[in-house]
């Protein structure tokens, strides 16, 4: 009887995770297959693919802007992903208690999230413009400089950064949801024992939300890499002196703006090779610092 209520069990199971599946095999699995096999040829859309061994890993390797690109994508997610991940998760450790007013502290931090990507772009480059910007104005109402912003090559990539950082809305979710599924007894009890609110935080809040840090982690390295390509098209095209020209962009110029679809499969290879060496160091670093197994 235990059997069969097991081998019941996993055919529901697999019954509710077919439509998963199949999106995965037809979205996923299938344009993998199909960028590995342009990783060898020359296509251009406009004529059969021609067999070219390694030509485009060596074009890919020899290309300067290839490299500026990574160098750039690894700056941006290690000043983008601490600041975006501190940010999520002391907010919504936060606002996940009964507090007044919380409904509307999360739907403030929620909007930024909605906002369509383009629109927001166009947003933060009239609040980043240099003469009549409100940020530039408030900066000079305060006594302060004015900053170039998307003018200078440190400050763009800063400013990209910036823009960034208030799109938390999913992240925080998650995390009031990771945060009200734990039980008071934890906390009870820590405080019988004396424990400080940060010794909570520290032996009991992190351990038990390790999980979810590591997928709030992990899809924000994602969607922050993704969500380049439309800040970087509309706000800076890669400029200045290709500060803010990012691995996502290049591989979009290189297969749908130049028809290079060879040298694009490898940079996209790359990118997933380094986002999978990311994803194995985040989970090995979680598991030493909050000791979880």
């Amino acid at each position: 009887m235990r059997f069969t209520a097991r081998f019941e069990r996993g055919q529901q199971a697999i019954w509710l995770l077919a439509p998963w599946l199949l999106g995965t095999c037809l979205l996923v699995l299938l344009p993998l297959l199909g960028t590995l096999g342009l990783l060898f040829t020359q296509y251009d859309v406009l004529s059969a693919p021609t067999w070219v061994g390694l030509t485009n890993i060596t074009h890919v390797g020899n290309n300067p802007l290839f490299w500026r690109a990574i160098t750039n994508s690894l700056i941006f997610l290690a000043v983008a992903i601490p600041l975006r991940f501190g940010l999520t998760l002391g907010l919504g450790v936060v606002l996940a208690k009964p507090r007044p007013h919380a409904r509307w502290y999360r739907t403030i931090i929620y909007i930024p999230s909605l906002i369509p990507d383009v629109a927001y772009a166009l947003l933060w480059l009239w609040i980043f413009n240099p003469i009549y910007g409100p940020l530039n104005l408030l900066l000079t109402a305060l006594g302060l400089p004015p900053s170039p912003w998307l003018l200078d090559a440190t400050s763009a990539r800063m400013s990209l950064v910036l823009l960034t950082v208030f799109q938390i809305g999913d992240g925080f979710v998650m995390i009031i949801a990771g945060r009200q599924s734990l039980s008071q007894h934890y906390y009870d009890a820590a405080a019988v024992d004396g424990a400080s609110p940060w010794q909570q935080f520290r032996h009991i809040t992190l351990p038990l939300l390790a999980p979810w840090l590591v997928l709030l982690i992990l899809r924000d390295c994602v969607v922050t890499l993704q969500q380049t390509i439309t800040t970087t098209a509309l706000m800076t095209k890669g400029e200045p002196y290709y500060a803010t020209l990012f691995l996502p962009s290049l591989i979009y110029q290189e297969a749908f703006d130049r028809f290079r679809f060879g040298p694009a499969a490898v940079m996209m290879l790359a990118l997933f090779v380094g986002l999978g060496l990311i994803a194995v160091s985040v989970v090995m670093i979680t598991r030493r610092t909050l000791g979880r197994g």
